[in-house]
């Protein structure tokens, strides 16, 4: 078997790189996601050190890391708690939808483009980051908090919405009739309601088929299922992250803190390779153009997601700061924009560039503005 030189070469220096922020930015008690996602811009292309050779590697890293993510995620809770937590925060997600995507809208249609790149643009403003929140609120100790489950039921909640939206946008995006549009979402969404009945009614039987007394087997099974299971959700046409993180609510009790403890080293490895990568789909010569336009949308709707964070918590009985908390931590966009400007690929002389440009500006500054809100309790070396 081949080794690639220059692939162990730029993956050494760039993990070494990020190891070397993890350790200044833990010191300080702030997510090194910022600066992975700048790291990410300046090794990409038109970066001032591209990484041609590790390119493909970070972007199959990226996938996993998405699910390794939601996995972990998933296993801080049950089945049981969430589908009441999820069910409460119906309105908060209508809410979300209408606030969110509005901006969107009309910023597609101040800027002349057709219907399909206004239903892309909302959409591109409406979705938060789960892959992105569930890191932060990992990094800042706040999976335990009162507002976290509201926080995780709006994102879930975004997850479920995209199996809608998706295909209908395809189907616009394509030129494809409304018939075919309507079975691509009855499939999604028929496999979205198959696969939560069976989490819930026969999730405990998955810990009996995984759980081993080695190490390593218990390691292979349940990494193998979350990435079988993602790819399922996937191919149904709503989110490999769902399919993940039910995986991980279905695994309860003291296996559950067995399978955390084995996962997260390997969940933080693959979870920079994601960060990394959105920063190296940013070529910085085009955003420029239309920066301006990014930064005001981002403003806006950086507003409205905090005004729908504060909503959902108070729901769920939180103060002040847990609203606040909430509301901050559901700013930052990431995998799903760059899924949905993929999709219209007539646009992309506008909305390619304007979509990076404002996912790059809120994956940087939501993080950075929510650890500003509300610093976390610095954790004993």
């Amino acid at each position: 078997m081949h080794t690639s030189i220059a692939l162990l070469l730029e993956l050494g220096i760039v993990l070494i790189v990020l190891g070397a922020i993890g350790t200044v930015t833990r010191r300080f008690g702030v997510s090194p996601i910022p600066l992975y996602l700048l790291v990410g811009l300046a090794v990409g292309e038109g970066g001032i050190a591209p990484l041609p050779a590790a390119r493909d590697f970070v972007e199959l890293g990226a996938s996993i890391g998405v699910v390794l993510l939601l996995l972990t995620l998933g296993l801080e809770f049950s089945i049981e708690e969430f589908t009441v937590t999820l069910r409460q925060h119906v309105p908060s997600g209508l809410l979300d939808m209408v606030v969110n995507a509005a901006p969107g809208a009309l910023a597609g249609w101040l800027l002349g483009l057709d219907v399909t790149g206004i239903v892309a643009l909302a959409g591109i403003t409406w979705v938060s980051s789960s892959t992105i929140v569930s890191r932060l609120l990992d990094d800042l100790h706040r999976l335990g908090n009162r507002e976290t489950p509201a926080v995780l039921s709006i994102l879930l909640l975004e997850d479920f919405a995209m199996a809608v939206y998706l295909p209908i946008l395809a189907v616009l995006a394509t030129g494809g009739t409304v018939l075919h549009g309507l079975a691509s979402v009855a499939v999604a969404v028929g496999v979205l309601l198959l696969a939560l009945g069976a989490s819930r009614r026969w999730g405990h039987r998955v810990g009996h088929l995984v759980e081993d007394r080695d190490t390593e087997q218990l390691l292979l099974r349940i990494v193998g299922l979350a990435l079988v299971v993602a790819a399922i959700a996937e191919a149904a046409g709503t989110s490999a992250a769902v399919g993940a993180f039910l995986v991980g609510l279905a695994l309860t009790g003291p296996l559950a803190d067995r399978v955390r403890s084995l996962v997260t080293p390997l969940r933080d490895l693959f979870a920079a390779a994601f960060f990394l990568a959105i920063g190296i789909s940013v070529a910085p010569p085009s955003l420029l153009p239309l920066l301006p336009v990014a930064i005001a949308l981002a403003a806006v709707t950086a507003l409205t997601k905090i005004g729908t964070g504060w909503y959902a918590a108070a729901r769920a009985g939180a103060g002040r700061r847990g609203r606040l908390r909430a509301g901050t931590a559901l700013i930052v966009r990431g995998e799903f924009s760059i899924i949905i400007v993929s999709l219209v690929t007539v646009h992309d002389a506008l909305l390619g560039p304007l979509t990076t440009g404002y996912v790059l500006i809120l994956a940087v500054a939501g993080p950075l503005i929510t650890w500003w809100f509300s610093p976390p309790v610095r954790q004993p070396p």
